[in-house]
């Protein structure tokens, strides 16, 4: 498997011929191909190229498959005694990106496929991010407990409670004598 460890935005990042990774968002259009330029390392069985600082004759190939947003966050002030409660919330910008190739220019090499948990996560991605650009419809009514278990509902009939007798009024006039 050849990989390579590449900076974008100041982050580094490993590459994975065949695979997906989220780096911060880019200003390139979704399903345009383009390269990396700062390749650090790259790595294909035993054979280790490292850059000082970058390695020079190598490109990554790239194809924007989507611009995403990470998880939120929530930021939360707070002082006792003070009356200060501020909330505030941020989701990061991110572009998802399928590395393509990984190589020299010249080279012309089958792309092999990604190892089968790289493709798992994928799949979760891509199904986490169809939920996330649906439509919500509104909730169905949530059936009573009865009707899940096949029974018969039973209807609850309101009942009134007789007054009860306090303390108070249970308590009888005691006479002293002198």
């Amino acid at each position: 498997m050849r990989y390579a460890i590449i900076e974008s935005g100041g982050k580094q990042y490993r590459a994975v011929e065949g695979g997906t990774m989220d780096v911060d968002r880019l200003a390139v259009e979704t399903g345009k191909k383009f390269d990396l330029e700062n390749i650090l390392l790259m790595a294909d069985g035993d054979e280790v190229m490292v850059g000082t600082p970058t390695v020079s004759g190598i490109l990554v190939k790239a194809t924007v498959l989507a611009h995403v947003k990470g998880p939120k966050v929530i930021s939360f002030k707070y002082r006792p005694k003070k009356r200060i409660r501020v909330k505030g919330g941020h989701r990061h910008q991110y572009t998802r990106l399928m590395v393509d190739f990984i190589g020299r220019p010249d080279e012309e090499r089958k792309v092999e496929k990604a190892p089968k948990s790289v493709e798992k996560a994928e799949k979760k991605e891509a199904a986490a991010a169809a939920v996330e650009r649906a439509p919500k419809a509104a909730k169905p009514a949530a059936k009573p407990a009865a009707a899940k278990a096949g029974k018969a509902p039973v209807k609850k009939t309101a009942t009134t409670k007789a007054p009860s007798t306090t303390k108070k009024a249970a308590t009888t006039k005691k006479t002293t004598k002198k």
